[in-house]
């Protein structure tokens, strides 16, 4: 009796688990220079309202991107799976210690992984990580693969966007972010 073939990887993994790795391969084979051009910040031309995001936080508690209204949000989509994204993540914390509270927060959204998986990898960052275990909030958002940021202004809208590996403590990211809480 034959032995049954594993179905290949690409074809067993969720659609967007695939497309995320292929693109975090993608941007690895990069140069440093096109790699430094391919993971800036990309200013939206038109800022649009951000979509909603309401999601459970890993104490059980819903969160509310409107609640943010006011200050600038950085939401960050990963996995644990993600080398980028667990590359990046201490960025985030450090990038958040910047700013007042009340002018600036970092929304973490755990991309369809389950609780105990979030919670060992990140513990307490000092920031929400929301939990998108079924992925239907990320789906609404324009993502084509993790890591991926978006720099929301204090009216709710979609400013800046950031695909790929980043140092959310860099210049280029903290000046964009000071620009947004100008009056």
């Amino acid at each position: 009796m034959p032995i049954p073939s594993r179905p290949s990887t690409a074809h067993s993994m969720p659609r967007r688990r695939f497309l995320a790795t292929a693109t975090g391969l993608v941007l690895a084979a990069l140069t440093p220079a096109a790699w430094a051009l391919a993971k800036g910040l990309t200013p939206l031309e038109t800022p649009m309202p951000a979509p909603a995001l309401r999601l459970q936080n890993l104490e059980g508690k819903t969160i509310d991107l409107a609640q943010y209204r006011g200050r600038v949000v950085l939401v960050n989509f990963w996995a644990t799976w993600c080398p980028p994204c667990r590359k990046e993540f201490p960025s985030l914390g450090r990038v958040r210690k910047l700013f007042k509270p009340e002018e600036f927060e970092v929304l973490a959204v755990n991309v369809d992984e389950d609780r105990a998986t979030a919670l060992a990898f990140a513990g307490s960052p000092g920031f929400p990580i929301l939990l998108d275990t079924n992925s239907k909030a990320t789906m609404t958002w324009p993502i084509k693969g993790l890591p991926t940021s978006f720099l929301i202004d204090p009216q709710g809208r979609l400013a800046y966007s950031l695909a790929g590996e980043q140092e959310f403590d860099d210049p280029e990211v903290v000046d964009a972010i000071r620009d947004l809480l100008q009056p």
